[in-house]
């Protein structure tokens, strides 16, 4: 696993599974696309801190190496 594909939750190094989709609609335009990463355990805390902001377009499986961004 190379850190790229770990959890982007602060201090987790676990192997991410889930990529978290989203942008800030104020600052990008709507074909922008932007990702963190998630490991199991921090998928859901992840997804609630962009939901509530408005940011989560979706949530997709990660498989290592890709890259979610456009």
């Amino acid at each position: 696993m190379s850190e790229s594909d770990s959890c982007s939750a602060k201090g987790c190094t676990q192997p991410a599974v889930h990529a978290l989709l989203w942008r800030n609609p104020r600052i990008h335009t709507p074909e922008r696309r932007k990702a963190w990463l998630a490991c199991p355990e921090h998928r859901e805390s992840l997804g609630t801190f962009l939901g509530s902001r408005g940011f989560l377009i979706e949530v997709v499986e990660h498989h290592a190496g890709a890259d979610h961004t456009v």
